[in-house]
């Protein structure tokens, strides 16, 4: 039987605060940069971390925005890195896609994973692919969430 039970990650950042407002230097309307992320309370036997960062108040569905894995353990993502391996996200790049909301507040979901394994996927590889690659690793997750609203509307 399967051991379902994972432990919590505790993310948060020096740029927001979870539920809070985006600062503009990380989205379209700025540097469009990754937002610097504290990661504690990873467990022991944590190999790498990915994350996920996706926006599911996008007009046709959640739409992904940072896919990033086999990040070597570590309590601080900085802002404006490249942590590990970057999958594709909603704009067709690898990378970053900072938040550009079309009309109104949207939140920003950044997912943390700690997983027991280094993970074979090429660069590129969507949100599904890193999904079930994951699936059976996840030693435990956490989240922050931030929102944001373009200027002027």
């Amino acid at each position: 039987m399967e051991n379902n039970t994972k432990g919590s990650l505790k993310i948060s950042s020096t740029a927001f605060d979870h539920e809070g407002v985006i600062p503009s230097k990380y989205t379209c309307e700025g540097e469009e940069v990754n937002p610097p992320l504290q990661i504690d309370q990873i467990p022991t036997g944590a190999a790498t971390l990915s994350i996920i960062m996706e926006d599911p108040d996008a007009p046709n569905g959640t739409f992904d925005h940072w896919l990033v894995w086999n990040i070597p353990p570590t309590n601080l993502i900085g802002g404006d890195t490249v942590p590990g391996i970057c999958g594709k996200n909603g704009g067709g790049k690898t990378g970053y896609y900072g938040p550009c909301p079309p009309s109104g507040f949207h939140r920003y979901y950044f997912h943390v994973f700690a997983l027991d394994t280094e993970l074979d996927l090429e660069v590129g590889a969507d949100k599904a692919t890193l999904q079930q690659a994951m699936q059976g690793h996840i030693l435990a997750e956490g989240v922050l969430m931030g929102r944001y609203q373009k200027h002027g509307l």
